[in-house]
């Protein structure tokens, strides 16, 4: 059974939204080996949690073809959820390496 059109789009914000906890993590790491302190130790945490997420979530969509139900309205939705998390990791993103 073919991905469906929702899932593919949620499945290309999952690996977008990898790419950039990936330069998070890097950044904040970097940050955490500079100062040393709990807030930035937590970011790292942060974005190793959501990286882990986003990629458990990319295994299963290619691996079963669906991780959530069969239901359009469900597609619609995680497609949705998955482009919001981008969006709020874009302005992360974009607040953090500015």
């Amino acid at each position: 059974m073919a991905m469906s059109t929702l899932l593919v789009v949620a499945s290309a914000f999952s690996a977008l939204n990898a790419v950039l906890l990936a330069t998070l993590t890097a950044v904040w790491v970097r940050n955490y080996r500079t100062f040393r302190t709990p807030m930035t130790a937590g970011l790292v945490a942060f974005s190793l949690v959501m990286l882990l997420e986003n990629v458990t979530a990319l295994y299963f969509f290619f691996s079963t073809n669906m991780l959530y139900s069969g239901d359009p309205v469900v597609h619609q939705a995680v497609a949705a959820l998955r482009g919001l998390q981008f969006v709020a990791l874009v302005f992360l993103t974009w607040v953090t390496l500015k």
